[in-house]
């Protein structure tokens, strides 16, 4: 009978080593795939696997262009109609873009430009002049005025029209 518990004992000894091992294995596989997954998420990448990508983040980074600006010295100064009175608008402009040659060509057709904003801005609303999208849409109004006299003149399109001071009274 001595005999029948130490063979019982040699397979449960064997199974434990098994166990052990394979816990082992699961736990360095799990910090392996950890590791590369941190990497992975980060955008490091691997190597040899993320090496495109890369590339082309760094040409994005390197088309990079910053924005001009041209300050319009004179405000865009006319009356607007609200509710039967008239009311004014002064509005002091500032006119963006990554094409040096669109600003030039913006001062070069300024007058034209400043007589196309004085009618965009008379035909706008008192009222919605006093909100924060009125004043978005105007401004995009503005835009499109602007960047069609450009057209018509052959010239490159202006980015963006900003306010750099607007009133309303």
């Amino acid at each position: 009978m001595a005999e029948n518990n130490e063979s019982e004992a040699a397979p449960a000894k064997k199974g434990k080593l098994k166990l052990i091992i394979m816990l082992v294995v699961v736990v360095i596989l799990a910090i392996v795939l950890s590791v590369v997954g941190t990497l992975w998420f980060l955008g490091d990448g691997l190597p040899g696997l993320g090496d495109g990508e890369g590339e082309m983040a760094e040409t994005a980074e390197e088309r990079f262009v910053p924005s001009s600006y041209h300050l319009m010295d004179k405000a865009v100064v006319t009356t607007v109609q609200a509710e039967g009175r008239q009311r004014y608008a002064q509005v002091y402009l500032a006119l963006e873009s990554t094409d040096q040659q669109a600003l030039e060509a913006a001062k070069l057709h300024m007058p034209l430009i400043r007589s196309q904003l004085v009618t965009v801005l008379g035909s706008s609303n008192f009222n919605e002049l006093q909100t924060p999208e009125g004043r978005g849409s105007l401004a995009e109004r503005m835009l499109t005025t602007v960047n069609q006299v450009l057209e018509q003149e052959g010239e490159p399109a202006i980015k963006r029209v900003l306010f750099r001071n607007f009133v309303v009274q």
